[in-house]
């Protein structure tokens, strides 16, 4: 990899997500050498792919380039590359650039989607975890509606224009929110050749109501929001199978060519671990996030399930907690280099959110739940304030201004033609 030998530990970091970008910014490297692996170059903001995906946002709003963000750190060293396997015997990094040693080691990689072993969902759903899916989608939903304007097949048609989001989580909720808006002001112009009205978005939740984190009463308002914008609820369903065509659940059948997978995600694990992992396929690790019976080897952010008497079954997969993580290991990381004793890591909750679309919101925070134009505010000012640089935040509010006072949504491009796995006839 060409990077030089200094008289420094060195650090290998796995993953630029919200916990290796945070970890990476706050090492002190005067007292150590870091070296930060992925396979993009850039970080991607999660929280705001929806809006990619549904027209809102350019990529570029919500996407970082890695050494611009950690441009003049000094002994600092960036590699695009993927891990093939890890080597903590030896204190190697197998990758597609060769293998490089560590004295720490910290894996940040994230999550993926959960399938649950359902290969046709697989095969055919369409995931939301990346800014290349994202960019899919976009392409999907613009391809559907060119498509539906070209075919006499009434049934043909339905599917085409019919919406299946699997998943009443911040994700489900918040694409679907927007999916709605689109049929409300946007689509109606675009195609006037086509009857909009019949444009269909379905949310499918195995659990009994949406947003199953938050409170009862912000998930009651999420509803209520949902089917004044048209969008079907579907509660306590699961899908049983999806053949790319029809979407089959303990309830009922759907008839799409889209169905959206935000249903469940799993640790990202690089190939040839074998620390212990939870059912999530999370590492399981200390209240230091250290994996345990290994020698300085971390694990951070989503992919890190810290078992204790307080978490038993770890933290949840959420933005706040993989950055805290960040934080807290390169905090513990400096105090360790200058001869001080580790602290566990401790959660602090400070709410969570989830916008359903114009003037609907829903914020729980610890001492209280609101919604409503007040809880979208409060949605959009933290959102803009997690954002990396000035001119991310600058373009994104821009963007909502524009789209809140025209209600309209720029972005509405096939830049690349998506190519959807053929359907299997003969089954």
């Amino acid at each position: 990899m060409n990077i030089p030998k200094i008289d420094l530990p060195r650090i290998v970091v796995i993953g630029c997500g919200f916990a290796g970008l945070k970890f990476s910014n706050k090492i002190d490297t005067r007292k150590y050498q870091v070296i930060l692996l992925d396979k993009n170059n850039y970080h991607t903001f999660q929280p705001l792919l929806y809006q990619v995906a549904s027209s809102g946002l350019e990529p570029d709003s919500i996407a970082y380039p890695v050494r611009k963000i950690f441009k003049g750190k000094e002994h600092f060293h960036f590699r695009i590359a993927d891990t093939e396997s890890i080597d903590h015997t030896n204190k190697l990094v197998h990758t597609s650039l060769g293998d490089i040693d560590y004295d720490i080691l910290v894996i940040a990689t994230g999550a993926t989607s959960n399938y649950f072993g359902m290969e046709g969902i697989k095969k055919y759903a369409m995931p939301l975890k990346s800014l290349i899916e994202a960019i899919n989608l976009r392409s999907l939903i613009i391809q559907n509606f060119e498509e539906a304007l070209n075919t006499s097949d009434l049934l043909e048609r339905e599917r085409l224009m019919n919406f299946v989001v699997v998943g009443a989580g911040p994700t489900g909720m918040e694409l679907a929110g927007a999916l709605a808006e689109l049929k409300k002001n946007i689509l109606p112009a675009d195609y006037p050749d086509l009857d909009i009205r019949r444009m269909q978005i379905h949310i499918i939740e195995a659990n009994n109501r949406p947003l199953a984190s938050m409170s009862e009463k912000a998930s009651k308002k999420a509803a209520k929001y949902l089917k004044k914008m048209g969008v079907q609820l579907w509660l306590d369903t699961f899908v049983k199978s999806y053949d790319g065509e029809t979407a089959t659940t303990n309830k009922d059948t759907f008839f799409t060519t889209t169905l959206i997978w935000a249903a469940g995600i799993e640790g990202s694990a690089p190939k040839g671990i074998n620390f212990n992992r939870s059912k999530g396929n999370r590492i399981i690790v200390n209240e230091y996030n250290q994996v345990a019976e290994t020698d300085q080897v971390y694990a951070i952010g989503d992919i890190a399930q810290i078992e204790s008497k307080t978490q038993p079954k770890g933290h949840p997969m959420l933005a706040s907690v993989a950055e805290q993580q960040g934080h807290h290991l390169a905090k513990n990381l400096n105090q360790k280099a200058s001869g001080k004793k580790l602290t566990p890591f401790k959660y602090n909750d400070k709410g969570s959110m989830a916008t359903i679309g114009r003037n609907k919101a829903v914020v729980d925070l610890p001492f209280m739940t609101f919604g409503g134009i007040i809880g979208w505010f409060t949605w959009m000012f933290v959102h803009l304030m997690l954002l990396v640089d000035f001119r991310s935040r600058l373009v994104v509010f821009i963007n909502w201004v524009w789209s809140y006072i025209r209600y309209d949504k720029g972005t509405r491009l096939i830049i690349r033609k998506y190519d959807k796995p053929k359907v299997d006839k003969s089954q």
